[in-house]
Formats: C-alpha cells, sequence, structure tokens
C-alpha cells in the first residue's frame, strides 16, 4: 500500500475529499484537490478549508516518506500550523511539500533521546502556476513509551 493509499484509508477527512496524492518521496510530497462544487466557498473556488487540509495532508504525505520507519519507535505529531492565502484559488489547486531539515538531523535528535521538531513547508497552487497559499506545518516525532 503506498503512502497516499494508507492516507486516504486512514484519514477521513483526505478521503472525504478525495484527495489525490500524486508524488511521494522523502524530498517531496504532492497533492491535489480536484475541482468539487461541494468544497467550494461563497466566490466559488476551494474553500479555505479545504486548502488548509490539503497542505496539511501533503505536510503528512511527505512526514510518512521521510520518517516511516521511525513508526516503531516515535509518533509523528503537528504541532502548529500557519497558513497565507495569497491569491484567489479557483479550480483544482496542488500542495506541494518539503521538509524544513534534513531529515538525518531530526533522526539523530531522536537518536539522543531528544523530541525533535522540524517544519514543512507547503506551497499552494492553482492549474496556472500562481501560488495561492503558503503553509508551514510544524512536526514532532514523540518517542513511544
Amino acid at each position: 500500500m503506498s503512502i497516499g493509499e494508507m492516507l486516504a484509508a486512514t484519514v477521513p477527512m483526505a478521503r472525504t475529499l478525495n484527495l489525490e496524492f500524486l508524488e511521494t518521496t522523502p524530498e517531496k510530497a504532492v497533492v491535489a484537490l480536484p475541482d468539487q462544487g461541494e468544497f467550494h466557498n461563497h466566490v466559488g473556488g476551494p474553500h479555505a478549508g479545504a486548502m488548509f487540509t490539503l497542505g496539511e495532508t501533503a505536510s503528512g504525505t511527505i512526514v510518512l516518506a521521510a520518517f516511516g520507519d521511525q513508526l516503531s519507535r516515535a509518533v509523528p505529531l503537528a504541532v502548529s500550523a500557519e497558513i497565507a492565502y495569497k491569491k484567489l484559488a479557483m479550480g483544482a489547486v496542488t500542495a506541494t511539500a518539503t521538509l524544513g531539515r534534513p531529515a538525518a538531523d531530526v533522526v539523530a535528535e531522536l537518536d539522543a533521546g531528544e523530541r525533535p521538531e522540524f517544519p514543512v513547508t507547503i506551497e499552494i497552487r492553482r492549474g496556472d502556476g500562481a501560488v495561492t497559499g503558503e503553509m508551514t506545518v510544524v512536526w514532532t516525532l514523540r518517542p513511544n513509551g
């Protein structure tokens, strides 16, 4: 099962919004929100809450891709999130997430008995490539036990 399939199966909001997992690597995750009238706002584009969920899901996707091999000893948890809506989004939008710190540094902190925190940055773009939103989600790997 791919990370996208796993998230769609286990995260109800990802399934509800019909998110599409286009690319998933430890370096980049790309997730799309199709244009769906039931998730539009008052001006006919994707609702801000749907765009937030898209960005947060993209961030979780890269976290699982980068740190999935650590799940037996730590649980990934979102610590905080911030989003800025830059331009009107219309139609389908795509979120691209990247890690803000090298994964090896995060794992080294976990190895040292710490609870590492790391940012994931996300750009949300509409079909013409314009950036409609920028988001940062800070994650932690909480050691088990």
